[in-house]
């Protein structure tokens, strides 16, 4: 059985069919068989060369000793380490320790196609990717909210301004207020909402009803009227309307805000015989209750809660894996519920669908008592559904978990190397401009022939 040489590292000469190279000093001698294997590549163009075409060789190296017939390379000898490995291997794979992205400009440049990566490496490389993509894009960002275009017209400055006062709370002092005055506004406004079902915080109208009490009312416009000054400021001063408007946050900001203008323009502008139909005041008091929706007005001002979401929708394989679980076990437990109990005559259990209700409580450890088993075999089934509920639970718990930490200190990562690379450029540019003037003053203090 043939077997495929190993490369050399070893000094003196090298052999007839031998190819030397050293790779940042580090001197490895290759099998010209062995690099035929991809003659695309820049060794086997190296080997494949006349040495008297010197033009080629300089193209192709650093530097050659023509004497040793050696390549000489200011390359990375631990990435080259990983290279040579598809000479004999037919696959690479990247050793950690290595920045994917450099590794894959080393493979641009030795002439390496980069399908002969390992899978592994493939979707690490891609994870890589996409963070780069995610650096360049808060970069892109963060340079537009820097950058001050002299061009534009004194309208497209006040919206640029009046979107970053909106949306951009670390943009200034003013933006930092605004989002404070936004977050404490949902809280009061969430508050309001709930002290205004307490029956102490309430008066009887005309009717003798209870209805808010009129400060509550107060408080709950003034917090509508913030919220939808906002809504229209952030909407005038968008770039893209059209992408603003369908945005999920912007829907659940708007869903917040038009039911008070419903229930108003219902109260007040309508008519007296179209309030008094049983139909209009349950519309009423259904638009009421989708005042909830401001509460989840805090995402857009908590990092914590949008993380929590990115892990969530990260986690779905998970959760539903989940329901399913649950979905079986309650169907199982119910009906084998069902059918233990029909012998007892004061049998809870009336029938399968109603069982549901019981199976759901149990196997998520709630237990209303509401209803439960009396016979000997429907509570060992109890028992039994109880601890197949707790590890079906217990089991997605850890991958939710780990993807929110994983996602929230990405995203820590991400925001310190965007900021990281936004100085580098202002230091660059600060370099740059410091080395113009200098050669400005230099041709200006010149003598004069």
């Amino acid at each position: 059985m043939w077997t495929i040489p190993k490369p050399n590292y070893r000094t003196g000469l090298c052999a007839e069919g031998e190819i030397a190279v050293n790779i940042g000093g580090v001197r490895v001698v290759l099998f010209g068989d062995v690099l035929n294997r991809y003659p695309e590549s820049r060794l086997a163009e190296l080997l494949n060369c006349s040495t008297q075409n010197s033009e080629v060789i300089s193209s192709l190296c650093d530097d050659f000793d023509p004497g040793r017939k050696e390549f000489y390379f200011d390359r990375d000898p631990d990435v080259f380490k990983c290279i040579i490995d598809v000479y004999y291997f037919d696959e690479i794979h990247i050793k950690r320790g290595i920045c994917p992205i450099c590794f894959i400009k080393e493979m641009e440049f030795w002439k390496i196609d980069q399908g002969v990566l390992d899978e592994c490496c493939k979707s690490y490389l891609g994870e890589k990717e996409e963070e780069l993509n995610e650096i360049a894009n808060k970069v892109k960002v963060i340079l537009e909210d820097l950058e001050v275009d002299q061009c534009i017209t004194r309208t497209q400055q006040c919206q640029r301004f009046l979107w970053k006062l909106m949306e951009k709370p670390g943009s200034s002092l003013p933006a930092r207020i605004i989002a404070i005055a936004s977050f404490l506004s949902v809280l009061v406004s969430a508050v309001v909402m709930c002290v205004g079902t307490i029956p102490e915080f309430q008066v009887t109208d005309a009717e003798g009803k209870l209805v808010e009490h009129p400060t509550l009312e107060m408080i709950e416009t003034v917090c509508m009227s913030w919220f939808t000054a906002e809504y229209l400021l952030r909407l005038a001063s968008s770039p893209n309307k059209l992408h603003f408007a369908l945005s999920f946050m912007n829907v659940i900001d708007f869903l917040a805000i038009m039911p008070f203008y419903v229930v108003l323009s219902l109260t007040y502008l309508g008519t007296t015989s179209m309030m008094e139909l049983a139909n209009a005041q349950q519309a009423v008091q259904a638009l009421r209750i989708m005042r909830i929706a401001r509460i989840f007005k805090l995402a857009r001002h908590s990092s914590g809660l949008q993380t929590l979401t990115y892990a969530l929708k990260k986690s779905l394989k998970e959760l539903g894996l989940l329901l399913m679980y649950m979905g079986v076990g309650i169907f199982v437990f119910s009906a084998l519920a069902y059918t233990m109990e029909q012998s007892h005559p004061e049998t809870l259990f009336r029938s399968i669908p109603q069982s549901f209700w019981w199976a759901i409580i149990t196997m998520t450890t709630v237990g209303y008592g509401d209803i439960y088993p009396k016979t000997t075999l429907g509570k060992c089934n109890a028992a039994v559904s109880f601890l197949c509920g707790v590890i079906a639970i217990a089991l997605p718990i850890h991958p939710i978990i780990n993807n929110f930490v994983v996602f929230y200190n990405k995203q820590k990562v991400l925001e310190t190397a965007a900021k990281h690379e936004v100085e580098l450029m202002e230091l660059k540019s600060g370099r740059e401009a410091r080395r113009k003037s200098r050669n400005y003053d230099e041709t200006v203090d010149a003598p004069t022939v």
